[in-house]
């Protein structure tokens, strides 16, 4: 009969403790979605999203060719590229964390974060 309240008690601490940490992280949203877009590892750009009014269409040049960027309130996606496979350009609209989009004939890489813009750029 002890064991059995001794497993009882484990299991409850257990769920408590796993439904807490799900709480927190569902209830930890992000401050806002910034697209940080960077070359070579280096940070070029960063665009608050929440902040957009309307599109925005921007030009990021590397020495190995050029990548066209449409952002959109809460979503950007790479419009058109020079590079020869063009993944970039088929990854689509990027709207959450989970997954960049790369470019690596160019070396870029386009994250999305939480906070405000680095360089102090709405669009």
């Amino acid at each position: 009969m002890a064991k059995t309240r001794t497993w009882i008690y484990i299991i409850s601490v257990i769920l408590f403790l796993s439904a807490a940490a799900s709480l927190y992280i569902w209830k930890r949203t992000p401050e806002g979605k910034v697209a940080y877009v960077y070359v070579d590892g280096e940070l070029v750009r960063s665009i608050d999203l929440d902040a957009l009014a309307g599109p925005v269409r921007f030009t990021v040049e590397t020495g190995r060719g050029t990548n066209v960027i449409l952002a959109e309130p809460g979503r950007l996606r790479v419009e058109s590229a020079d590079c020869p496979d063009k993944v970039c350009v088929d990854s689509g609209w990027l709207s959450d964390s989970s997954v960049p989009i790369v470019c690596l004939p160019h070396r870029m890489i386009i994250r999305l974060g939480g906070g405000a813009a680095l360089d102090g750029e709405a669009g």
